[in-house]
């Protein structure tokens, strides 16, 4: 499918297509093919970033072939159980034939990042190693990869936000048709405002990309300034990404609710784990344990020894 997106305040506008490529007579999508190289990114940057913050590579590489199908297991059904009505069939079944159609779309970054933390904790626990310094050296690979991921959402035209007349707003037919859909645009004049480019919506797929690779900058210079306890990376993610998401999930037009309640699901989990976050670290500088130090070749020899 392609679409026309345009940017009327700042001159711009593309022409997307969602197909990248067509291999074999199966479509290829854009939205995979930026996932991927994303996911590719983040490995090399964390398998570079690992003896700094007291991680063995080798170790975080075979930590990765559970953690990551997990991740995508767990995105996929926070998306399903905040989504069931998707998922239903015309006699009111679960439909679970839609439901592990992945290919189809569908995934929740915090349901990815769960999954992963759960996977990571038990990983650590059976090799010995430390959940801390692991998720510190995790969390540079997720801002990496949420920061390129939210790309596929531009190609998709999807993840918007509300109406707004800012400079940056954007524009399109299909977004205009979707709100439209679903009722959120109050008159057909604010239709033909969409189309003409006079009103738009909140680029929110840009605003938490910019937001993550901002929190990539202040961890990387956090790192520099020097930890005060393993974990410290780690949760000031949580926290960072907890904040901005709590903020940007409110703009958007596409939410996942906690069931009945009408409470946006990504933003109450953002603001719960924002809060847990900051209180572990105010628990944790109090203790003042310290860091692990860099891991040098011979502390890496030292440790296969013990293993």
């Amino acid at each position: 499918m392609v679409n026309t997106v345009s940017f009327p305040g700042l001159g711009l506008e593309f022409t997307l297509n969602r197909v990248a490529l067509n291999l074999f007579g199966k479509d290829i999508y854009w939205y995979g093919v930026i996932i991927a190289f994303g996911f590719l990114l983040a490995v090399f940057y964390c398998t570079k970033k690992a003896a700094s913050l007291g991680v063995d590579s080798e170790k975080l590489i075979d930590m990765l072939f559970f953690a990551v199908p997990l991740a995508i297991i767990g995105a996929r059904a926070y998306y399903v159980i905040f989504y069931l009505s998707q998922f239903r069939a015309a006699d009111g079944s679960f439909d679970w034939g839609r439901a592990i159609a992945i290919w189809d779309g569908g995934l929740a970054i915090y349901g990815g990042v769960i999954a992963a933390v759960i996977t990571v904790a038990v990983y650590c626990k059976v090799r010995h190693q430390s959940f801390w310094n692991y998720a510190d050296v995790g969390c540079y690979g997720l801002l990496i990869g949420q920061a390129i991921g939210r790309w596929g959402n531009f190609v998709n035209v999807e993840a918007y936000g509300g109406l707004t007349t800012l400079p940056w707003r954007m524009c399109s037919t299909s977004i205009a048709n979707e709100l439209m859909d679903k009722g959120l645009l109050e008159s057909q004049e604010a239709y033909q405002s969409i189309l003409d480019g006079t009103l738009g919506v909140h680029p929110t797929f840009l605003y938490e990309s910019l937001w993550n690779v901002l929190g990539f900058v202040l961890l990387v210079l956090l790192a520099r300034k020097g930890r005060k306890f393993d974990g410290q990376i780690f949760l000031s993610y949580v926290a960072w990404y907890g904040v901005g998401r709590a903020i940007i999930e409110g703009m958007r037009t596409d939410s996942l609710y906690f069931f009945s309640t009408g409470l946006r699901t990504s933003q109450l989990v953002g603001i719960i784990s924002a809060v847990a976050a900051i209180v572990i670290m105010v628990i944790q500088w109090k203790r003042g344990k310290g860091v692990t130090p860099p891991l040098t070749a011979a502390g890496k020899e030292q440790e296969e020894h013990g293993n």
